[in-house]
């Protein structure tokens, strides 16, 4: 019997369900009955099929499904919608659409698989373009299922038949490993068929390099505590339906090696580089004048990559977020989904970033433990770093304002007049991203700002953007510019409420940052060498904890921040080199999403997340301005770990339509 399948217009394709009570969903308004073999002969539906398998990337499956905005809600950024979050407060119904749209996108591209073919207006290379794509597509559906999940069904690629009985339509949670053997070896099938580099027009679209680079992120997570060797009491309760444990309690070393030689592949393509800015020697205040980074001896005294004597470190970092590149334009760019080329999702985020000046909201907020997570321009940590919280190292911190005469005499560049000493001297992804009080935003298209900028935005209560009865106020006084050009506002919407001033944003999903600490992370595990097999077995890594080797990886992205490397011994200590490495994701990936799942999949969140929510004391005006500076407890927010959260729990009418699929521990399983 033929397969029949039902399309609404040429631009809308079926959707098409995994939950079995309705597998099979369709629109009341069919205009148009296409038998698979038709659909498949012409270009335009194939096109369209797998725009389709693609469309479930946006909106709904935006990692958690808060209007796109990228997964960061935990111990670094904070901002009113992710209170439930931060507080373990969420239930079984939160932010659920991202399972039911990743399945619909894995059926999409399997279908799509079992049937294209080529024809006579698709040529056999195309075809093999067109299925890379689509495996790629599918394995990266069940990567977001995994990292945000766990553990979860592979479904059959010839998909299910939705006539059979409802006890066969279940399915049953596979393992882990299982779910990680699976996509690493989709990513490189499709690997094979993709091509390095896209065209501006498909720039959306997965290349080799994208394929590889989610093989290496999967293998990271798979090497990691929670997956690897995990004996704790939370994994012994994540089983199947049948009582088989999904996480292996078996430690096995290699698995890093694995993850080691998956971002040495990427590497290896000789593809992608960091994105620098070069020296600028004269400029304004929105594009000012290079920064001289810290004369540290070495890497000041070098043209990049060896040194950073000869880029801005500072515009370096953050042209690659604000949409001052394009996604062409960004040679560090490995894979994009593209969302946020709208007005949605990033640029959703940056409204409310921005002060109320630029018509913003001014609530998403920067916790201190990120603040102070930044370096010193000389490398070192900032005076009375986690004091508050008895982590510091006995050091107070700077009290003190910039003054007229520290202006005069050039001293504490960028800061103006009153900003507190503590933000002065600090690396430049600090001023790339951190809006402290009295920081500039540049405003350069508002209409509420005299002369359009700049403005200088102060948080103390009773200003302009401190402490106010309507919510739109910062909790910490510490802001986030990270993602904000000096062009953007939203004082001038378009007639349908989007902001016209801010400009269009590349989602980075992937960037080659992310390759180089993925192979320094794996390498620093290893205590044996490895002789581990390349993605296309064309020839072999020899793998091992090789100082060279983490210093090839880290230095750039210390180098390309203008940030001096770090002393001999911690390159020769495992432990010294872990803690400063994930420090550096803390501070190269703020706001991007990984923090929420680094500190999970590495088992710290219980003692990171349930650390107290410091901030500065924005009850105090100006004239109180040191006490504004004192970090105190921000006791409206409960911080605390709830172990039920290494992951998300699955929706409770997923579990009553497939009766063999098991809750995640600590949520519940029926109403």
């Amino acid at each position: 019997m033929k397969k029949e399948f039902i399309i609404l217009t040429v631009v809308t394709i079926i959707s098409i369900l995994v939950s079995c009570s309705d597998f099979l969903n369709v629109d009341k308004e069919i205009k148009d009955r296409l038998t698979i073999e038709a659909l498949f002969f012409k270009e335009d539906y194939v096109e369209e099929w797998l725009a389709n398998s693609y469309s479930h990337l946006i909106d709904n499956n935006g990692d958690i499904g808060i209007g796109n905005w990228p997964f960061s809600f935990s111990d670094d950024m904070y901002h009113p919608k992710y209170k439930n979050i931060r507080e373990a407060t969420y239930n079984e119904e939160t932010y659920q659409d991202s399972w039911a749209e990743a399945y619909r996108g894995i059926r999409q591209a399997s279908v799509f698989i079992e049937n294209i073919h080529p024809c006579e207006e698709i040529t056999e290379d195309e075809a093999a373009d067109y299925k890379a794509q689509a495996r790629f597509v599918r394995a990266f559906y069940y990567w977001k299922l995994l990292q945000k999940y766990g553990p979860v069904p592979l479904l059959s690629e010839e998909g299910l038949d939705y006539t059979d009985s409802y006890n066969a339509l279940s399915v049953p949670r596979n393992t882990y490993d299982e779910c990680v053997g699976y996509i690493v070896s989709e990513m490189a099938l499709a690997a094979k068929d993709l091509p390095l580099r896209r065209e501006l027009l498909s720039i959306s679209r997965p290349t080799r390099g994208a394929a590889l680079s989610v093989r290496a992120k999967v293998l990271l997570y798979a090497a990691s505590p929670l997956m690897n060797g995990n004996k704790d009491s939370y994994a012994m309760q994540l089983v199947d339906d049948k009582g088989k444990r999904l996480l292996s309690e078996t430690y096995d070393e290699e698995k890093w090696a694995r993850a080691a030689a998956a971002a040495k592949d990427v590497i290896d393509l000789n593809t992608y580089q960091l994105y620098v800015a070069y020296k600028r020697e004269s400029g304004d205040l929105a594009y000012p004048a290079t920064l001289e980074p810290y004369e540290d001896g070495d890497f000041s005294q070098k043209k990049w990559p060896q040194g950073y004597a000869d880029i801005d470190p500072f515009e370096s970092y953050r042209s690659i977020f604000n949409g001052e590149l394009s996604a062409t334009e960004n040679p560090e760019l490995i894979f994009t989904r593209g969302q946020n080329q709208g007005t949605s999702g990033i640029n959703d985020m940056v409204l409310y970033q921005l002060p109320l000046k630029a018509d913003g909201f001014n609530q998403t907020c920067m916790t201190q433990k990120q603040c102070d997570a930044y370096y010193m321009n000389d490398g070192t940590d900032c005076s009375g770093k986690d004091l508050e919280i008895g982590k510091g190292d006995g050091s107070l911190r700077k009290t003190g304002f910039v003054t007229d005469a520290d202006i005069q005499a050039g001293l504490y560049k960028p800061l103006v007049k009153g900003v507190s000493l503590q933000y002065a001297n600090r690396e430049p992804r600090f001023y790339a991203s951190v809006a402290y009080n009295g920081a500039v935003w540049n405003l350069l298209n508002a209409t509420l700002v005299a002369n359009q900028g700049p403005y200088y935005c102060w948080y103390y209560r009773g200003g302009a953007e401190g402490q106010n009865n309507s919510g739109n106020w910062l909790l910490t006084g510490i802001g986030v510019k990270k993602f904000v050009r000096p062009t953007d506002t939203n004082d001038d919407r378009n007639a349908d409420g989007s902001a016209s001033h801010i400009t269009k944003k590349a989602d980075p999903a992937i960037r080659y940052a992310e390759i180089l600490l993925i192979y320094a992370e794996a390498l620093n595990e290893l205590t044996a060498t490895y002789q581990i097999e390349s993605w296309d077995g064309t020839k072999t890594h020899s793998i091992s904890r090789d100082i060279n080797e983490l210093k090839k990886s880290i230095q750039p992205i210390r180098i390309r921040a203008g940030v001096p490397d770090y002393a001999s011994d911690t390159y020769d200590d495992v432990s010294a080199f872990r803690k400063k490495l994930k420090r550096e994701r803390q501070v190269e990936f703020m706001g991007e999403g990984h923090r929420y799942f680094d500190l999970r999949r590495w088992k710290d969140a219980s003692e990171e997340e349930a650390t107290p929510f410091y901030g500065c004391n924005t009850l105090m005006t100006e004239v109180e301005k040191e006490q504004f500076h004192m970090p105190i407890e921000i006791t409206s927010v409960r911080t605390c770990f709830a172990e039920k959260t290494y992951f998300w729990p699955i929706h409770r009418n997923e579990l009553q339509a497939n009766i063999r699929l098991t809750q995640n521990p600590g949520w519940l399983i029926s109403y």
